[in-house]
């Protein structure tokens, strides 16, 4: 009978230590890799074990973890250098290395950090060899965990049972090729051949075996959350008059993994052109999440889940995860956060498996409640809320720990239709599109300055892959850039979410007052964003009304802080009525919050006696049930500052003599409800039910990674002396039932008079 050897080796892929390759030998064939044991094998296997861990990482890079009395651990960084690096890499393999990371750049390890201070020479057959405080001796966290980046060239004849096949490696670049005959169908490619990347070129894999749980997996990495079964007759006939080299002969997928070089993989030899006899290439056909359909009708039946949503991201398919709960948002714990259960939130959201599961609030914190703690998904929930999870309290988790997530998301090729030129670096310049005219021409064309915003340069700086909007710009005279001066494109209003520019709204045909290429629209994008958020409990528990004297109200005058009314009053007599609260503004983004304008261009107010760096911070809204504002107020930025942080954040920021001004990332900035101005003029209001409104930034004048937490409301009850406020949350806190039932409030109550 015909024997039968599995052989596995394992790797830390995205994360997860799964099983790699599988090479399977049965009655002789040809196109099966059958490894032999050579004679330095042995020896090699009792040396120390060093393999490459964390996120995120390629084959020839990671986080260096050893392997010394039966348990893996790390380096710490300290003294470490390339010559350790060079050391480390040819024993994993490589030829040499090209550099090292530390401060826990591939994320942080467990258990032991085994070495500390090692300082090699370069030539040494082993780390171990090299000099260091001692096995197990160190003064070091793992926040110091040391990483290698090798060359990507195998040392000749390596073998180590600790390393993974080096064919492995070959199937982490994977592609559909559709058929000449669906070739010029739009982007996403949901359907074709199935090609992985060999040496310089494309092989394929022999369908033999060929299960949908493979045509899940593969789906998954490019970025699509279903899979169909596919036509193979329409492909027959076209793949026999192709010549196909077959790289992987057998996929045996469990339908879980998040990359094909997860699954058990069977190769071919080295250099064979092989036949795949009695099959064909593998072929999959994938279905698009409801953003990515080009059928509107069934993208109107297929509605992405409304219980999850990602927060904070700066491209497509990236965020903190928020989970709704009671119709309240919040946010999960990182404890045991995998890629496994990150691929269940991709998928239901309409996005392929997960690409990295991220640690440590890296998509910036949330606020409000954290509902779900040691999430265990076996990967295939339909939802985050079908996998065991432990519920959580304020001693388990902080929103320090916050997960967030990275999906992979279809390739459509939007990059390619738009470009900024003319910047001193690649993140900012003038945007140009690319336009075709009646006769199929295409060319680079500009856009029109006029009413373009923050906004909208949030859409361009997207769809180039740069991350957020710092700013829009409306004219650009200063940055020379390319010939083009033709405005192919004006009148552009985006809701800010859009994957392009093309999918705001924009005038048919362009119109321009300023047609002067000067004055064509540029971005400046930023990697990372501040993100505004009111504490919305302290305005609830801080609320109450001062009926203060005007003869105390001359500075708040000078600066607009009372009712159009009051100007009519019988000064210094008499007062105004206030509605006061505390506001305390978190700054929960990645970026420090700053203002806008040099402080060369800050007001001095010499009746409060302090600078004035944004015109308008905040604006104070009382409305009734028709929406209709009954009082409203606005505060300039008095003073930016640090008022307070989080344990272990410093502060950067402080008014006093001058001093720069903004709120720190992990900092808030808290206005006490007796400033100046800290309140909104009720004076003139009749008892009854109304919505409190705030807002952060309403001009849009900083940029931020999120606009739809800068928004605070709460129901209010006025009986003509007191006040009480109750359900203050921030704009996107409750869910969209939640949150119309909120709005009916005044209208439920008829504005009834108490």
């Amino acid at each position: 009978k015909p024997y039968h050897t599995v052989k596995y080796c394992f790797t830390l892929l995205f994360g997860l230590w799964l099983p790699c390759c599988l090479t399977q030998t049965t009655t002789p064939n040809p196109a099966t890799v059958t490894p032999k044991p050579s004679p330095s094998s042995q020896s090699q296997t009792e040396r120390l074990k060093v393999r490459l861990a964390g996120y995120p990482r390629k084959h020839n890079e990671g986080r260096i973890e050893l392997f010394y009395k039966g348990e893996w651990g790390t380096i710490c960084d300290d003294d470490f250098s390339i010559s350790n690096a060079n050391v480390l890499c040819r024993q994993l393999g490589f030829v040499s290395a090209t550099g090292w990371t530390h401060s826990a750049k591939y994320g942080k390890g467990q258990g032991k950090i085994w070495l500390d201070n090692v300082l090699c020479n370069g030539g040494e057959k082993s780390i171990e060899f090299c000099k260091s405080r001692g096995w197990g001796n160190s003064d070091c966290t793992h926040d110091e965990d040391a990483g290698v980046v090798c060359k990507d060239e195998r040392i000749p004849g390596f073998v180590d049972s600790n390393i993974i096949d080096v064919s492995c490696l070959n199937v982490y670049e994977v592609r559909l090729r559709p058929v000449v005959a669906m070739a010029k169908k739009k982007l996403p490619i949901t359907e074709g051949v199935v090609e992985v990347k060999y040496k310089d070129g494309w092989a394929q894999i022999c369908d033999l075996g060929w299960t949908i749980k493979n045509t899940r997996v593969v789906c998954g990495m490019l970025g699509f959350p279903h899979e169909r079964k596919v036509n193979k007759n329409f492909y027959k006939l076209y793949l026999e008059r192709q010549k196909n080299y077959f790289h992987v002969h057998s996929v045996a997928c469990t339908g879980m993994e998040v990359h094909l070089a997860a699954c058990p993989l069977e190769f071919s030899k080295p250099n064979a052109t092989s036949s795949c006899e009695g099959g064909m290439a593998a072929v999959v056909s994938c279905m698009p999440g409801p953003q990515f359909m080009q059928n509107s009708g069934l993208k109107k039946k297929l509605k992405n889940s409304s219980n999850v949503r990602l927060k904070g991201g700066a491209r497509l398919g990236e965020g903190r995860v928020e989970v709704l709960k009671d119709n309240e948002w919040g946010t999960m714990c990182d404890d045991r956060w995998n890629l496994l259960s990150a691929s269940v939130v991709c998928r239901e959201l309409g996005y392929g498996s997960a690409k990295e599961a991220l640690t440590g609030a890296r998509m910036g914190q949330g606020m409000g409640p954290i509902y779900m703690n040691e999430v265990k998904c076996l990967g295939h929930e339909k939802s985050i809320w079908n996998c065991p999870f432990k519920n959580i309290t304020s001693e388990d988790c902080q929103h320090t720990e916050d997960a967030a997530v990275r999906c992979n998301v279809p390739y459509m090729g939007l990059e390619n239709s738009i470009r900024i030129t003319g910047g001193r670096t690649r993140y900012e310049g003038r945007v140009e599109v690319l336009s075709t005219d009646s006769n199929g021409t295409q060319s680079w064309g500009l856009i029109c300055g006029e009413n373009w915003s923050t906004t909208e340069a949030m859409v361009a700086c997207r769809q180039l892959g740069l991350g957020y909007a710092n700013q829009g710009l409306q004219e650009t005279w200063y940055w020379d850039s390319s010939n083009v001066t033709e405005m192919v494109m004006s009148g552009v209003k985006c809701t800010g979410n859009e994957m392009a520019l093309s999918h705001c709204q924009h005038h048919k045909t362009v119109s321009c007052q300023r047609a002067a290429a000067k004055f064509a629209a540029g971005v400046i994008c930023s990697e990372t964003a501040s993100d505004l958020v009111l504490n919305a409990p302290l305005v609830q528990q801080t609320v109450y009304i001062e009926d203060r004297p005007l003869h105390m109200l001359y500075c708040a005058a000078e600066e607009d802080c009372l009712s159009k009314s009051a100007a009519k009053a019988n000064w210094p007599y008499g007062h105004r009525r206030l509605l006061r609260f505390s506001s305390q503004i978190h700054n929960i983004g990645r970026a420090d919050f700053k203002p806008k304008a040099g402080r060369h261009s800050w007001v001095w107010h010499a009746c409060h006696g302090h600078y004035h760096s944004m015109d308008v911070f905040t604006h104070y809204d009382l409305l009734n049930a028709n929406g209709t504002k009954v009082a409203e107020g606005h505060k300039a930025s008095f003073c930016l500052e640090d008022t307070d942080c989080q344990e272990g954040v410093s502060k950067r920021y402080e008014c006093a003599n001058f001093g720069d001004q903004g709120i720190t990332v992990g900092c808030w900035d808290l206005y006490r409800h007796d400033i100046d101005c800290q309140w909104l003029d009720i004076t003139d209001v009749k008892p009854g039910n109304y919505i409190m409104q705030v807002v952060i930034n309403p001009n849009h004048e900083v940029a931020e990674s999120d606009f739809t937490n800068n928004a605070m409301k709460c129901n209010c009850k006025y009986d003509g002396h007191r006040i009480w406020l109750h359900n203050c949350h921030i704009g996107d806190a409750f869910s969209e039932e939640a949150e119309r039932r909120f709005e009916k409030y005044p209208g439920q109550l008829n504005n009834q008079v108490y």
